[in-house]
């Protein structure tokens, strides 16, 4: 592996048993994710990308192949070094969010930061920086589901930023989103590459955002 590869995809194979039948939905897929690029995964409905996706985050072993970080298999890595890649390395925005109802923006963003033992004396600031990356720290008191929908993919931007993590992966980020919000989320995400250094992997359907990416698959 390269010094500047982060992560490989070697030969991936996934099927899955439908009814008896056996349906093929990804054959033999390999690439690099390179550090510092904004990568796109692509195609239509039904292709694949969120199962790729699932795969590549720890989430899903495929049927044949491998997902090599840091020398090794993270499907080869024990239960718990697979959480600690997942919850350590990997921020994750998605199309529909999930909120603790109970609790406010700040408290939502920070939520990643006590799952990895944090105190609350020092999640809360980190939460509150993650906010004003995104522009959202007005919004900290505020439950999010008075939010709008742009404004709730903002505060999850926050929340994949929180734990300073080495990839943002984006899962149709802006599929439920106006033009102008979806923009936006866009905007923020080449800020995550261009002034915070991370690594992008977005997954869209969108072939307007194609030229955007520094590797397409």
């Amino acid at each position: 592996m390269n010094d500047v590869d982060l992560i490989q995809a070697n030969n991936i194979y996934q099927s899955f048993n439908v009814g008896g039948e056996k349906l093929e939905v990804l054959k033999g897929v390999s690439f690099n994710i390179t550090d510092n690029t904004f990568n796109i995964v692509y195609g239509p409905s039904g292709s694949g990308k969120s199962t790729l996706l699932n795969i590549l985050t720890g989430l899903q072993k495929p049927t044949s192949g491998s997902i090599i970080f840091d020398h090794d298999d993270v499907y080869n890595f024990t239960s718990n070094k697979l959480a600690q890649f997942r919850a350590h390395k990997i921020g994750f925005v998605y199309q529909q969010n999930f909120w603790v109802k109970s609790l406010n923006v700040l408290e939502n963003v920070a939520m990643p930061l006590y799952f990895l033992g944090y105190s609350r004396t020092k999640s809360v600031p980190l939460a509150m920086l993650a906010l004003e990356r995104v522009g959202m720290q007005s919004f900290a008191k505020k439950k999010p589901l008075f939010l709008s929908g742009g404004e709730q993919q903002r505060v999850a931007m926050a929340r994949a930023l929180v734990n300073d993590p080495l990839f943002i992966i984006a899962d149709e980020p802006t599929g439920s989103l106006d033009s102008k919000n979806g923009d936006m989320i866009m905007n923020l995400l080449q800020n995550c590459k261009n002034e915070f250094k991370r690594t992008v992997i977005l997954v869209t359907h969108n072939m307007e955002y194609l030229p955007l990416a520094d590797h397409l698959i």
